[in-house]
C-alpha cells in the first residue's frame, strides 16, 4: 500500500485514524495502541503477507535482548554482540546473500545456485532502528517500556517502509503522554499540509523528472543530454525521498506523534560534511553515533579519523544495497570528506560560492554512480557530461523542455525558506487550507501513473 494511492488516502488512513481516536475517546488506551499496531502490520503485509512473520521475529528477538541488556549486570557485552549479530545476519541474508554468491561464483568459477530471495520492504530501516535501540540499552540510556509500545516504535506505519530511522528515547514515550491522546486540530492542519506537500513533491516533480532521468541514463551520450539526465535524477531522488518523509511526518502528526526531520535543504550544502548534515539526517546520525564514534571518531589522531570516515561511508554505501555501485558511491563520499578534512588542515579557505559549486558538482557526479546499473553506464554518462562525445543533443525537444524546470528547481532550493522554517510560522487560516486543497487536487490528477518511492528499494 502506497501513500500515493487511493486505497491509502481514502480508505486505510481515515479508518485507522477514526478508530484510533474513538478508542482513545472511550479511554480504551491499550486497545487504541493495539489497533494501531495491528493496522501497521496490516499495512506492512499488504505487499506480501510473508513479511509479517519476519518482522515479528525481529521485534521479538530485539525486545528480549533489549530487556536483558537493561536488567542484566553481567555479560552485557556478549548479549549485545548476540543482538547485533542477529540483526546483521538477518539483514545480510535477505539483502546480500545473492550478491555474495554471484561474486563468489565469479571469483573462483563456482556454480553455487542463486537463492532469488525477495527483499523484505523496510528491512534496512527497521534493522538499523533496532540496532540503535540495543546499543542505547547497553549504554544505559533505555528505560523498560511496555511491549506494545516497543512494537509501535518499530512498526508505526508512517515510518516503517522508508524511515526516518527512529530512536526509542524520541518515540516510545510519545505513546504514553496524555496530551497525545486528544484530537489536536493544530496537528491535524500541520500534518495534512505536510502530507499534501509531500504528495505534490512525489507526483508532480519526482515522477515527472523520472522519465528524463530514466531516458538519459539509458541512452544519453552528449553533453546537454547527459547533464539533463544527471540533474533530473539529482532532483528526482531528493523530491521522491523528501516527499515520502514529509508524508510520513504529516501522517504521524495526525496521531500526535512527531517524527524527526530528515532533510534540511541538502543542495545548499557548501561541503560534503555539510551535505550529510542535511541529507537523510537520521541515517547520518546513525552512522556517526553507532559506527564512526565507536571506531574512535577523531579522538585517535588525524589519519585514524580519515580511516574511520572511509569505513563509515563504506558501510553507508553497503546499507543502500547489494551492489558494487553503492559501495563505490559510499567510498566516494567518504573520500570526499577525507579530502575536505585534509584541505581544512593544509589548504586555504575558498570563497563560499566556489565551495557550493564544487560540492553540488561532486554530489551530481556521485549520484551517477548511485543511479547507474554498472560502471559502463556510469562511464558513458560521465563522458557525456564532460563533453567528450559532443555538445549536441540526441533528444532535443525533451531536453530543452526540462532545462528551465531544472533551473527553477535549483533557484527555489537556493533561495526559498525550507519546509521546516515555513511550518514553524504556520497559522490556521483559509489561505493555508486553500493551498493544501489545490495541491491535493492537482496531485490527484497525476494518479494515473502511481509509482513506488525510490527508497523502497534500499
Amino acid at each position: 500500500m502506497l501513500f500515493n494511492s487511493y486505497g491509502f488516502i481514502f480508505a486505510f488512513l481515515p479508518v485507522v485514524l477514526i478508530m484510533y481516536f474513538l478508542f482513545i475517546r472511550l479511554r480504551y488506551f491499550f486497545i487504541a495502541k493495539l489497533w494501531l499496531a495491528l493496522s501497521s502490520l496490516f499495512f506492512y503485509g499488504w505487499w506480501n503477507v510473508r513479511y509479517i512473520p519476519l518482522i515479528l521475529l525481529s521485534i521479538a528477538v530485539n525486545y528480549i535482548v533489549g530487556r536483558r541488556l537493561v536488567s542484566s549486570t553481567t555479560r552485557r557485552s556478549v548479549i549485545l554482540f548476540v543482538g547485533i549479530g542477529f540483526n546483521a545476519l538477518l539483514l545480510g541474508y535477505y539483502k546480500y546473500a545473492d550478491f555474495f554468491i554471484v561474486n563468489w561464483n565469479g571469483l573462483i568459477g563456482a556454480h553455487v545456485p542463486i537463492l532469488h530471495l525477495l527483499l523484505p520492504l523496510g528491512i534496512s530501516f527497521f534493522t538499523f532502528t533496532q540496532i540503535a535501540y540495543l546499543v542505547d540499552a547497553y549504554r544505559g540510556r533505555v528505560q523498560e517500556y511496555k511491549l506494545i509500545n516497543y512494537i509501535l516504535f518499530v512498526t508505526f506505519f508512517p515510518h516503517l517502509i522508508a524511515g526516518p530511522i527512529l530512536h526509542h528515547k524520541d518515540m516510545m514515550p510519545q505513546f504514553e503522554r496524555l496530551r497525545n491522546k486528544v484530537w489536536n486540530w493544530s496537528n491535524v492542519l500541520s500534518g495534512a499540509l505536510l502530507f499534501c506537500i509531500g504528495l505534490a513533491k512525489k507526483m508532480l516533480i519526482a515522477d515527472t523528472l523520472a522519465s528524463y532521468a530514466n531516458s538519459g541514463f539509458t541512452s544519453a551520450t552528449q553533453f546537454i543530454d547527459s547533464w539533463v539526465a544527471c540533474l533530473s535524477y539529482t532532483f528526482q531522488i531528493y523530491y521522491d525521498f523528501s516527499g515520502y518523509t514529509d508524508m510520513a511526518i504529516g501522517v504521524a502528526l495526525l496521531f500526535n506523534i512527531r517524527l524527526p526531520q530528515n532533510f534540511n535543504s541538502p543542495y545548499r550544502a557548501t561541503s560534503i560534511q555539510d551535505f550529510w548534515r542535511r541529507w537523510h539526517i537520521t541515517l547520518s546520525h546513525f552512522l556517526r553515533d553507532y559506527i564512526y564514534i565507536p571506531l574512535g571518531g577523531s579522538r585517535r589522531g588525524f589519519w585514524t579519523a580519515i580511516r574511520n570516515v572511509l569505513i563509515t561511508f563504506l558501510i553507508g554505501g553497503i546499507w543502500h544495497g547489494a551492489s558494487w555501485m553503492f559501495i563505490l558511491w559510499g567510498l566516494l563520499h567518504g573520500g570526499g570528506q577525507a579530502v575536505q578534512h585534509i584541505w581544512k588542515r593544509w589548504g586555504r579557505p575558498l570563497p563560499l560560492g566556489l565551495c557550493w559549486l564544487l560540492t553540488f558538482g561532486f554530489i551530481n557526479v556521485t549520484w551517477v554512480f548511485f543511479r547507474a546499473h554498472n560502471l559502463q553506464q556510469a562511464g558513458r554518462l560521465l563522458r557525456g557530461m564532460l563533453g567528450i562525445n559532443g555538445l549536441g543533443l540526441s533528444t532535443l525537444a525533451e531536453s530543452i523542455l526540462v532545462l528551465p524546470v531544472l533551473a527553477v528547481l535549483l533557484l527555489v532550493m537556493l533561495t526559498s525558506p525550507n519546509l521546516t522554517e515555513r511550518l514553524s510560522k504556520l497559522t490556521p487560516n483559509w489561505r493555508t487550507s486553500l493551498f493544501m486543497a489545490v495541491l491535493f487536487m492537482i496531485s490527484l490528477l497525476f494518479f494515473n501513473r502511481i509509482t513506488e518511492f525510490l527508497y523502497f528499494n534500499f
